[in-house]
């Protein structure tokens, strides 16, 4: 029978599936509190002088700290697997969680060992593996290379009036891009 249902509704697996966003908050508070809130997920309404009424009315408000919030309590609270591609684009309460997965117990957070933002967010990534390191092998930036902007169009200018002057040699007028010097 629960197969049944599942293939009507796929959401019906999703822990945050009918749950309110007062529920959901309170559950994490009661477990975690506030601090580690603010530290794990960095949005500042759980920092100073944070109440539930206060926090719920800007998660309301506020939608990427929703899914923040939504998506902690999803991997870090019940401990789901990271999802895949297709349900990482999407946000935290339309994501299928397949029917074999079940949550788990609640991830063991402790205050003050919370990695730095950038450390998260690079981490899987495999241009940001060595921490920027610069090597021979690496492209060199626009502004390094310096192959567009105004110093380039002045040094082709000048390369062009250079050519326009050998040729005409025995002409000895200024250059006068826009026509303005005529006889």
């Amino acid at each position: 029978m629960s197969e049944i249902i599942s293939e009507e509704n796929p959401y019906l697996n999703n822990p945050l599936h009918g749950l309110k966003l007062e529920t959901l908050l309170e559950e994490l508070v009661k477990h975690y509190g506030f601090e580690i809130l603010a530290e794990y997920t960095r949005i500042k309404c759980f920092e100073k002088k944070p109440t539930m009424e206060s926090s719920i009315k800007f998660l309301k408000k506020t939608e990427w700290a929703r899914e923040k919030l939504e998506a902690f309590y999803l991997y870090k609270f019940k401990s789901l697997p990271k999802p895949d591609d297709k349900n990482y684009e999407l946000p935290p309460r339309a994501r299928i969680i397949p029917a074999h997965i079940e949550p788990r117990e609640p991830t063991v957070l402790v205050l003050g060992q919370a990695p730095d933002p950038k450390e998260r967010a690079s981490f899987n990534q495999p241009e940001h593996r060595h921490n920027n390191r610069r090597d021979a092998t690496r492209r060199p930036s626009r502004r390094e290379n310096n192959r567009s902007g105004y110093t380039n169009r002045v040094n082709n200018r000048n390369n062009t009036n250079d050519n326009k002057s050998s040729a005409d040699s025995n002409n000895n007028e200024p250059w006068d891009p826009w026509g303005l010097n005529k006889k």
